[in-house]
């Protein structure tokens, strides 16, 4: 575990675990999560032999709580510093939700050589705001809803979330996870409100089209249809369409938060693609 610097002066947080010359597998997180929404890949992961890598974002966990830069592409910079820094070649990324679209736009930019392959778990591409050109998307009212639920009562409103729609416990029969509940509440306040309500734009209303429609490498898009938070119908189901390389697989029944309340199969499907 360590700490890099970013050329605004911003200290990003990471986990390096596993030998330096295995394969390295970089995890991308949500918001407004940390790096330890990763632990269930993290532990599989290294378990079989992989260098694992798992930073905060700016703005979130362990990292510098920035005022400024929280948005996708200094997020995509932060990346691009942290590659060089552990001199990662032939990574592969998995982004969540934020994270990927963390994914896209950093993959879409990086140097020659840096990434082999990508993964895109209930992830935010191409758009999620609704437009003239995004007619399916929600609308910027949904995500006004989030900034003022955000700004007036952040710590309620980080029990909320996790206690209803992003894990599915507010369906009939869940079987819900206070400990999961409460892990996300944790991580969520550890970061900045400055940077977590900055990001809120970040992820509803940047475009990544041109990003999904410029990588060149394999991209593994994973997507619940019962996923509450990133609606598949215009996100995956959208985005594999203008991916060069890319394949999608649908989860019945499975919820935005599923790479924790799914990681068994989650994790399976990724060590396929992995080895693939």
């Amino acid at each position: 575990m360590g700490m890099i610097k970013t050329k605004d002066g911003a200290e990003i947080f990471y986990k390096d675990w596993g030998p330096r010359e295995a394969q390295a597998i970089v995890f991308h997180h949500g918001w407004p999560l940390s790096a330890d929404d990763w632990d269930s890949q993290m532990l599989f992961f290294l378990s079989k032999g992989y260098r694992v890598v798992a930073h905060d974002r700016r703005g979130h966990g362990r990292s510098t709580q920035t005022a400024t830069g929280n948005e996708m592409d200094t997020y995509a910079e932060d990346v691009k510093a942290l590659a060089a820094a552990l001199e990662l070649r032939g990574a592969i990324h998995v982004g969540h939700s934020t994270g990927g679209g963390e994914v896209a736009r950093y993959v879409a930019r990086a140097e020659p050589g840096r990434v082999k392959k990508a993964v895109l778990i209930g992830a935010v591409p191409p758009v999620m705001v609704k437009s003239d050109r995004n007619p399916g998307g929600l609308p910027l009212e949904v995500f006004d809803g989030f900034r003022a639920q955000v700004a007036a009562n952040r710590a309620q409103f980080y029990r909320d979330v996790p206690a209803g729609p992003f894990y599915g416990f507010n369906r009939p029969g869940a079987a819900v996870s206070q400990g999961v509940i409460d892990n996300w509440w944790r991580q969520g306040m550890m970061g900045g409100i400055k940077a977590q309500y900055d990001c809120i734009k970040a992820f509803s209303e940047t475009d990544f089209t041109e990003d999904l429609k410029a990588i060149d490498v394999p991209v593994f898009l994973m997507h619940g249809d019962d996923d509450q938070i990133v609606p598949i119908a215009d996100s995956a189901v959208l985005g594999i369409k203008l991916l060069k390389h890319g394949s999608l697989k649908i989860y019945e029944g499975f919820d935005h938060g599923m790479a924790t309340t799914r990681a068994d199969v989650i994790n399976a499907d990724l060590l396929a693609f992995i080895r693939d």
